[in-house]
């Protein structure tokens, strides 16, 4: 791995964590910005007496070198590089959450790319490859020893500047998070996320979506002994089965291709001070922004990844538009709305019956809509 960016997309792509070996950019002076460690106050409101909570990220004071916490909850493991892949930990890195309802206090260092994980009912089981490269919990590989454990997660960066965290439903949604967070002026911010009957609110609306569309939200379902374990990702359920929504979206994708044809206009505001507002046309089957680049027509697999076909193009503005372009695309907002992503009603995000339909149902499940479910 080059970059930390690049090292980060790894580690959600390939579920693997390593070290950036291009630490230049590397955030390694400290600052009076935030203290050396933040403590984090972890709540049982699992109902079970065997949940536990596991740590790993980037040591931010110590060249992004992976680590991962102890059982106690304090102590910073280093793994180092193994003779062979899929060895296991040195060090226990399971920290207990007592009885439901009781907290426990763990405290993290400085953190790129950190995630905190939860397990219910199981320990899970981290490994490492050569380099080190830490081997992390996949919800889409059958034969990770993890895959019928009930886990999640929750993602975030600490460093010298700020604290980032968020919780995430881009991958899949199993054990429901929230997170409170109180500032240092007293200040209280809260993210509720899922209510304790989220997922099965989810899957239940996932098999009723199939039943009126016939599509295969369905098979994003994952079970274990009949109990539901998650729910997957339309992204995580193509990872599994290539084909699956294959054309789903190409009937929305003609449409949108067919309003902003012979001269009409769709505007992408890329939201900063360089490029401001941008406007593009379906020109020669392409959505071209003059002077900047085309898109061709996506495939629903580039659309629920963000990441793929005209997706994946690079270059400074290209990459300031195409976010706001796939996220009007999943919301399925393009067709009533020219200006992308500006005065957006979301009340009419998910309306059209060509759309993510997994997203529509997080968004409409959480406790206060917060959360984000595509890459």
């Amino acid at each position: 791995m080059a970059t930390l960016d690049q090292a980060l997309k790894r580690a959600k792509v390939q579920h693997i964590l390593q070290q950036p070996t291009d630490l230049a950019a590397a955030d390694t002076t400290l600052s009076t910005a935030t203290t050396t460690t933040l403590s984090i106050a972890v709540v049982n409101n699992t109902g079970s007496s065997s949940a536990y909570v596991y740590v790993n990220g980037l040591a931010g004071d110590n060249n992004d070198a992976v680590f991962m916490l102890e059982s106690d909850g304090k102590t910073v493991y280093y793994p180092p590089s193994p003779s062979s892949t899929l060895t296991p930990l040195g060090a226990n890195c399971a920290i207990p959450l007592g009885a439901p309802g009781s907290t426990t206090t763990i405290t993290v260092p400085h953190t790129d790319g950190g995630r905190i994980w939860f397990s219910k009912d199981a320990t899970l089981t981290f490994l490492v490859n050569p380099g080190p490269a830490l081997v992390l919990p996949s919800p889409t590989n059958t034969t990770d020893p993890n895959y019928n454990i009930y886990w999640d997660f929750c993602e975030f960066t600490f460093n010298t500047s700020q604290l980032y965290v968020n919780i995430t439903l881009v991958d899949f949604v199993s054990l429901p998070i929230g997170l409170q967070l109180k500032n240092t002026s007293g200040t209280v911010t809260t993210v509720e996320g899922l209510p304790s009957t989220g997922l099965a609110t989810i899957c239940n609306g996932l098999t009723a979506q199939t039943a009126a569309d016939g599509q295969p939200w369905s098979s994003l379902i994952v079970q274990n002994a009949g109990a539901n374990l998650r729910a997957l990702s339309p992204n995580s359920g193509i990872a599994m089965t290539n084909t699956l929504f294959s054309g789903y979206y190409q009937p929305y994708v003609d449409e949108v291709w067919a309003k902003y044809s012979n001269g009409a206009n769709l505007t992408i505001d890329t939201q900063t001070a360089q490029y401001g507002r941008v406007n593009g046309t379906v020109t020669n089957n392409e959505l071209t922004f003059s002077g900047v680049g085309s898109y061709s027509q996506p495939s629903t697999a580039d659309i629920f990844s963000n990441s793929s076909g005209p997706f994946a193009q690079t270059g400074a503005e290209l990459e300031a538009i195409t976010p706001r372009l796939a996220a009007a695309f999943v919301r399925s907002t393009l067709l009533i709305d020219a200006v992308q992503p500006d005065d957006e009603v979301v009340s009419t995000y998910y309306t059209n019956a060509i759309t993510n339909h997994y997203a529509r149902l997080c968004h409409a499940t959480l406790l206060d809509g917060k959360g984000y479910a595509f890459p």
